[in-house]
């Protein structure tokens, strides 16, 4: 039976914004070669970038794209991100009701809680089965990135949002999510993992990797993405200033001073991106300890280019890399562990 499919997610990049194709686009082609009508809703502001998007009419799609109006923020973190998200679900239930072509079924992301939440009354009110896809852990990334002091009054203040957050895993039809670390969170017996996809080319590299700087040239070492709250890139920066052989590549928005052995690129085109990956030795993934990060798309992108991974991440993360010898972890907010691990990616020959 044909469905008619809504997937709704405001934060994944447009494959004409640079990185491959992303989780929610993915779905909506995959939805669509099974016969089924999608339209994939998102915002017309580029979390990534922090700008409005302007360009995605032309993009050829096997599904309708619609673009929600959002009010634009700065940062990840503050009030104006809470009312742009807010904004943002009153603003699709809107057009959402205006569509005389009622959906089957309605897949959001969570986050933002506030489109989730419009997700499951909506579903409700329209006769539809909701699916909840966790994406990150909200409200629960906020208080652990609050001061130790702090973290009590910071989690008396989020626990409605909390309660929230338990009431749309409850009410939904289905709740899916990246990592089976976020099952706890769904409460849900029926919660279904789907780690993140990547699509593999015939460009992906091979065993002349192995190897890299063993021959005294130095270690390239890439990040790429945004650089929010749970982004440790300063442990990054220091072991490189620490390690002469270290060099480092960063793919995002940058707004500091760049210090000696390090390239920003800025945003990159998909296409430019992964000859960059290519170019490098290493993927760093450097999230704080107090991070709720399942499983990012960076180790997706990482492995489609075939670098090998370092990444503090413990968890379902660093048993992937154990598990296909595709990287090594290292202590998060440790300049020396994170060098030592590069080392053994960069000389072991075992990775591959």
């Amino acid at each position: 039976m044909n469905m008619r499919v809504w997937i709704q997610n405001p934060f994944d990049n447009l494959p004409c914004e640079g990185y491959r194709k992303q989780r929610f686009w993915m779905m909506a082609e995959a939805f669509a070669a099974a016969g089924h009508e999608v339209v994939l809703w998102t915002s017309d502001f580029s979390h990534g970038s922090k700008a409005k998007r302007s360009f995605v009419a032309a993009l050829p799609t096997a599904f309708e794209l619609r673009l929600i109006p959002t009010l634009p923020y700065r940062q990840n973190l503050g009030w104006a991100r809470v009312r742009s998200h807010r904004a943002y679900a009153r603003e699709w239930v809107r057009l959402a009701r205006a569509d005389a072509r009622k959906p089957d079924v309605i897949i959001a992301s969570l986050p933002s809680l506030s489109a989730a939440d419009a997700a499951v009354s909506l579903g409700r009110e329209l006769g539809s089965k909701v699916v909840i896809d966790i994406m990150d852990a909200w409200p629960e990334t906020f208080e652990r990135l609050a001061p130790a002091i702090l973290r009590w009054v910071v989690r008396m203040l989020l626990w409605r949002q909390r309660a929230r957050a338990r009431r749309i895993y409850r009410e939904a039809d289905l709740v899916t999510g990246v990592c089976g670390r976020y099952r706890e969170l769904s409460r849900r017996a029926d919660y279904y993992l789907a780690y993140h996809g990547v699509e593999l080319g015939d460009d992906r590299l091979g065993d002349d990797r192995l190897g890299a700087g063993s021959d005294g040239r130095s270690i390239r070492l890439v990040y790429a993405g945004s650089l929010g709250r749970t982004y440790d890139l300063d442990t990054v920066l220091k072991a490189v200033e620490q390690n002469a052989d270290f060099t480092l590549d960063i793919a995002g928005r940058w707004e500091r001073e760049v210090p000696p052995r390090v390239r920003v690129h800025g945003y990159l085109a998909e296409s430019e991106l992964h000859e960059l990956l290519c170019e490098c030795d290493v993927g760093i993934i450097p999230m704080t300890a107090a991070s709720w990060v399942g499983i990012p798309y960076k180790l997706g992108d990482y492995a489609k280019a075939g670098l090998r991974i370092v990444s503090s991440l413990s968890g379902e993360s660093a048993a992937i890399l154990e598990q296909y010898r595709c990287g090594v972890s290292y202590r998060a907010g440790d300049p020396a562990s994170l060098a030592a691990a590069t080392d053994v990616c960069s000389y072991d020959e075992g990775l591959k």
